[in-house]
């Protein structure tokens, strides 16, 4: 298809950075002190030439084919702030990434708009929101491999990867992952993971590249879209322990790629099994980056990407 200029917030800084790999140029509008949303090009990532940061009120000046939105704040108030009128009608796509935080079946999408093309990062979230008028895809998560960093589960531990644990709360599973601390060695690592005993927030390489000492990647959170810390942690080969909510079921098959269960203590179990059997922790590690790397893959998510462009620009 024909290269597109697309215009698109930062929301998800590990998400943008996998659909910039697609062969379009992205336009990232960015404002002083970088609030939420003009955050640009993140200082965590390596970004290529084509995500291109634009001063905000430059937007206007921009010929664009398409327009990202990935929150309430981007439909409902930074498209009026940011763009001209005549860009407000162009070819718009909103990117859900979220679980409903209202009912989980009852909850009515905030854009309903037949125009609109809806794309859903899990089938679980599809079936859960009701998206109302808006046309609907589902685009499931990628994760950029990184052919250097490879599983060595040289530490008897596990690790957690949550941004915003504490803030997020039940939500993200707060009180498991204390429950389950206090049982397991783990380690946390997340943006504001300090503040309740964490190692903190790294640049992306340096995160994984420690995360591949450890001997399993637990995943704490109730409810959620799937984690794309599960998926790049499945890519480095880290087995995963996580809770049977959500899509995670549907990629996580018990005792083959990692264990997944509602129950605690099965959890804590199978934790220590990984601990005490570094060969079993390994074999399932390799069976997780197989799923991953047939499911999740770079290609794959990016021509799901451009059908989504192709449909929503031809529409």
């Amino acid at each position: 298809m024909r290269r597109l200029r697309i215009l698109v917030w930062h929301i998800h800084g590990s998400y943008l950075n996998c659909l910039v790999q697609a062969p379009h140029d992205f336009y990232l509008p960015i404002k002083e002190g970088r609030p939420e949303g003009y955050g640009g090009r993140g200082r965590t990532f390596t970004w290529p030439s084509n995500a291109i940061e634009v001063e905000a009120n430059r937007v206007r000046d921009l010929e664009l084919d398409l327009i990202i939105c990935q929150t309430p704040k981007n439909y409902f108030e930074d498209r009026y702030e940011i763009l001209s009128e005549e860009q407000r009608h162009l070819p718009t796509i909103y990117l859900e990434h979220n679980t409903p935080k209202g009912h989980p079946t009852d909850t009515k999408h905030p854009v309903d708009d037949p125009n609109v093309l809806l794309v859903h990062v899990t089938h679980f979230n599809r079936l859960m929101w009701d998206s109302g008028q808006c046309r609907t895809r589902v685009i499931e998560h990628t994760a950029i491999p990184r052919p250097g960093i490879t599983w060595t589960g040289r530490l008897p531990k596990g690790v957690v990867v949550v941004n915003g644990l504490l803030r997020r709360n039940r939500v993200a599973g707060y009180d498991v992952w204390q429950a389950v601390r206090g049982r397991v060695p783990l380690d946390l690592m997340g943006m504001d993971s300090e503040q309740i005993g964490g190692l903190g927030d790294f640049p992306q390489e340096e995160l994984l590249a420690r995360e591949a000492d450890y001997r399993f990647f637990f995943n704490p959170i109730r409810y959620t879209s799937l984690p794309l810390a599960v998926v790049e942690a499945m890519m480095v080969g880290l087995p995963i322990v996580a809770l049977a909510t959500t899509e995670l079921p549907t990629v996580i098959v018990d005792g083959v790629n990692g264990f997944v269960s509602n129950d605690l203590d099965y959890l804590v179990n199978r934790m220590w099994m990984l601990i005490n059997d570094r060969a079993k922790a390994e074999r399932l590690g390799a069976n997780a980056r197989a799923t991953a790397q047939k499911r999740f893959g770079l290609s794959r998510f990016i021509q799901d990407w451009n059908a989504a462009f192709r449909e929503a620009v031809n529409s």
